[in-house]
């Protein structure tokens, strides 16, 4: 691995693109404290999204079974490949991301299996383009059988909502989905210049303990997001009103009412008060019909 990113960038003559949010990490200590905290050892198969130029993915390569590889910038692969050398575990793909369908382009047999290597665990390790950081972190939540834990660098406001608790300013949609899939853990903030070039924002790592079983009982997956969706989506309404305007549902106000009567739930909460138990128990209590 090259230990100064800006005199490999300079030998392949590369220029970051800002549309693609590119901010390469520099500082080889944060780096190592990253690979640090997603524990990885020689059982393990590791997918990097936004590997780069490579500097964390040599980091990785060394303690994993298997890395892929993952990188959207085509002008990158030429530097990527040469700081891999060194190691003949890894797999690189050139593909965006939000493009692949996990299971198939990226958890396949030909993938996990190659080699006769067979994983123990399957982690991600991630610094998120912030510009698309919340479709990233869905799709691997949505799509991740098989996954074990996610280890992502995030913008430090993003990592806020991921942890939040009912009632405050940062707990939304975003926080209620995190931890319906996941126990989100912050790991330590890192200050903007630990890259180049340096970005507006501070960053936090952030840790997600994928959960083997969510933490509530709910009938219809689809039908709870609905309802959270539609709960956070005025977020200056009361509750009945946020779900009566919502156009998700077709029931009155007056049915809305009488079903969060009877969850003893007040009709003039607003969806940042209520807990993941209680979007369960709200969501259960709608059918298929009512939409």
């Amino acid at each position: 691995m090259s230990n100064n990113v800006k005199e490999f960038m300079k030998k392949y003559n590369i220029r970051l693109t800002k549309s693609l949010g590119q901010n390469f990490l520099i500082d080889n200590n944060i780096v190592r404290k990253i690979v640090d905290s997603a524990q990885i050892s020689e059982g393990d198969m590791v997918i990097e999204v936004g590997a780069g130029i490579g500097n964390m993915t040599s980091e990785i390569a060394s303690r994993a079974g298997k890395v892929i590889a993952i990188e959207i910038d085509r002008r990158l692969i030429g530097a990527l490949t040469e700081n891999i050398k060194p190691f003949n575990n890894v797999q690189i793909i050139n593909n965006d991301i939000l493009k692949l369908d996990i299971k198939r382009d990226v958890l396949s047999a030909e993938n996990t299996g190659s080699g006769g290597f067979v994983p123990e665990n399957i982690k991600v390790v991630a610094n998120l383009p912030y510009y698309i950081t919340t479709p990233i972190i869905m799709k691997f939540l949505e799509e991740a059988e098989g996954i074990n834990m996610l280890v992502l660098m995030v913008q430090k406001e993003v990592a806020d909502r991921m942890v939040a608790k009912p009632g405050g300013k940062d707990y939304g949609v975003l926080s209620v989905a995190v931890q319906y899939y996941s126990t989100p853990e912050r790991i330590f903030d890192v200050p903007p210049g630990c890259f180049v070039p340096p970005p507006d924002v501070h960053s936090t790592v952030i840790r997600l303990r994928i959960n083997k079983e969510p933490p509530v009982k709910v009938d219809d997956k689809e039908m709870f997001f609905k309802v959270v969706k539609a709960a956070f989506g005025q977020r200056r309404k009361t509750l009945l009103n946020a779900l009566s305007n919502s156009g998700y549902f077709n029931l009155d106000k007056e049915k809305i009412k009488q079903i969060l009567n009877n969850l003893g739930i007040s009709e003039n909460l607003r969806g940042e008060a209520l807990s993941i138990t209680q979007f369960a128990l709200l969501s259960n209590s709608f059918t298929r019909e009512d939409c």
